[in-house]
Formats: structure tokens, sequence, C-alpha cells
């Protein structure tokens, strides 16, 4: 359940306490939390993230933190596993021995503060604090409300502001990660554009054959297109890059495919964690966002941004997984005239710095 994280040398102010955050979900979500995380890690003599097993990875990349807890809360997650006795023991436990001063409790808009809170008070965390639009009772010593529609990433900066942390001196807010590995040997040295057409929520992003032909498309317009996908979206990749794109489906695992994206002149992504990893290592993005969700809470944040898809479709603001409209015309109506033109709109044709410090790729 936990893993020690190093973190840069910081200086604390005196007696500052040792702080718990809490983010359940997935990379995307953890991500998102990054600035909310290092204004947090600038006050605390410690800080430990309490995450989902989906978002353990995108943790290990953010910076300020010490530790992290994995926790597979069963009340997250679109497969969530069953309520067990034994693992709340475990992790109540656990959370009993970080001695924390504080916890705060990032979640999205929709989602409940309360369960977590109800454990972290079962392991004495004297002081707690959480985004809540439900009557906390005991639970919380400090309920936040966010502003309405505000961007996830904004609303958990605003939660540990109003705990009392800021952000150090020379911290722009923006999305980051500690660092990536080199990448050339996986994508060549050559200018390209990634096109990374999976997502955990199918309604977020293209159907495999819209991908496919943008891909074409892309190629056609004199791109070079490099197609991303996690371990097992290997068939995915395979028929988006076609004979078009250069397949790295299955070849990255989330510090891989930060480089990868670092290299990129622009990336093509739906509303879906690898378009926050771009966001965090500064690349352009064209963003296929469909409406299930609100823009204004999910959009890459801080990062040039071109925004496609139809809005007003039917599906808006159903949070539905699996597009419930005939050939997902949100996103599949997209042309490629659109995309090309969003690309060429937003490509980078020079040397781009790297946030790591590095160059990437231009």
């Amino acid at each position: 359940m936990t893993d020690v994280h190093p973190s840069p040398p910081r200086s604390s102010p005196p007696n500052a306490p040792r702080t718990l955050v809490v983010r359940l979900d997935s990379a995307g979500d953890v991500l998102l939390a990054g600035p909310a995380v290092r204004a947090v890690a600038a006050g605390s003599s410690a800080t430990t993230l309490l995450c989902g097993p989906r978002g353990e990875a995108a943790g290990r990349l953010l910076p300020g933190l010490d530790e992290i807890l994995v926790y597979d809360a069963p009340w997250v997650g679109l497969a969530p596993p069953p309520v067990s006795r034994e693992t709340v023991d475990a992790l109540v436990d656990r959370v009993a021995a970080g001695r924390f001063d504080r916890a705060l409790i990032f979640a999205s808009h929709h989602q409940s503060p309360l369960p977590v809170a109800l454990l972290l008070r079962m392991a004495g965390v004297p002081w707690i604090g959480a985004d809540s639009e439900y009557y906390p009772g005991a639970l919380l010593d400090l309920r936040h409300r966010r502003a309405t529609y505000r961007h996830e990433a904004a609303a958990a900066l605003e939660l540990a502001e109003a705990a009392g942390f800021s952000l150090p001196p020379g911290d722009d807010g923006a999305l980051s990660i500690t660092g990536h590995p080199a990448t050339g040997h996986l994508t060549g040295e050559d200018p390209y554009v990634v096109v990374h057409p999976g997502a955990a929520v199918h309604a977020r992003t293209w159907s495999p054959p819209r991908a496919a032909e943008a891909v074409a498309a892309l190629a056609g317009a004199g791109h070079r297109v490099v197609v991303t996908g996690s371990p097992g979206e290997e068939e995915l990749t395979r028929r988006v890059a076609g004979p078009h794109g250069l397949d790295l489906g299955g070849r990255t695992h989330l510090p891989e495919l930060a480089g990868v994206l670092a290299g990129a002149r622009v990336v093509v992504a739906g509303n879906t964690g690898p378009a926050h990893l771009a966001a965090a290592v500064r690349t352009p993005i064209v963003s296929l966002f469909s409406p299930v969700v609100s823009a204004d809470r999910w959009l890459p944040y801080r990062v040039p941004h071109l925004r496609l898809g139809r809005q007003d479709a039917a599906c808006a603001g159903t949070r539905a997984r699996i597009c419930p409209v005939a050939g997902h015309p949100c996103l599949d109506s997209i042309t490629d005239q659109e995309v090309i033109s969003a690309v060429e709109a937003l490509t980078v044709t020079g040397p781009r710095p790297d946030p790591a410090g590095r160059k990437a790729a231009a």
C-alpha cells in the first residue's frame, strides 16, 4: 500500500503540518490535482498522496510528494471492487500510522468526499477539508464550496488555498510533472504529431474507424503521425495507425508516454488522461471534446489548445460512457479539414523547450 516517492529538497515553514492529500480517481484526475499538491507541499513538512490504482503512475510523476498510499475505493471507478472490511481496516491503520496533522480531499464536482472523510476520521486525522455540497456533520473541518463550472484543476487549487496553502514563488500554477525519459528511440527524431485514440470512457473519443481516417488525412497533409496507446490497446492502435502512422501502442507506460507527448508538435486526443499529461509537458492539444461532461471543467488546462466537437449534441451533459446517439455525431462528424487546420494552427515550428529541462524534438 505504501511507496516512498522522493521529493526535491524544500524549505517548510516552522511547525509545518504533515499533510495527506486524497485524489482517488484516474491518472488524469491526479494530474489535474498537481498544482494543488504543489501548494500543499510548499506549506507542509511532508506530503503524502492517497490515490487509487489507476492514479498511482501519475502520482509518481507529481512534484512535491514524499509518499504514496494506494487504495482501490469501492465508490470510485468504472469497475469498483466490493466493499471489504479487511481492506478498509488496513487503510485506516496505515493512515493512522502516518500521524497526519491535516488532510485535503480532492474530488470531482459530482462526487462526495464524505466516504473517505469518514475513514480518515476513523484513522484519527484531526483536521480534514474538502469541497462538499452535502452536509458533512462532524466529518469536515473545512467545508468549502467550489465556484460553479470551475475547472477541476482550479477548483482543487482553490480548496488548497482555502486551507491556507499557497503555491511557492515562481510557480505558474499549470500542470507539471517531475520529468520523463528520452524517447527518440521510439519516435525517431523527425517532427511528428501524436494521435491518441483510446479512452477509458469510449464516448469521449473518436470511434476507431474515424480515428484511422484522421491519421490518414494528417499523413496526406504532410504530417508524420505517431499513434500512442496504453498496454492492452495494441489492437486499437494498430488499426488506427494502419500504413500511415507509427504505431507505439503498448510500448509506453506513463513516463515514456510523457516523453513521446513532450516531443510532439501537437497532440490530438479525446477528453482523457493523456490529454492532461500532454498539458503537463506543455504540448499544444487538439481536444476532441465530447459534451457528455462539461468542457469548462475538463478542457486541457493552461496550455494552447483548440476544441473540436459538437457541443450541442443530444448526449450533452449525460455523462454517458458509451455514446447514446447513432453514429457518434459529436466527434465522428469532425471533418478531416477541421483536424488538419487545428493541428496546423497549433503547430510549433521551432525547437520547443521541455519543462523537464531537456529539449524536445522540433
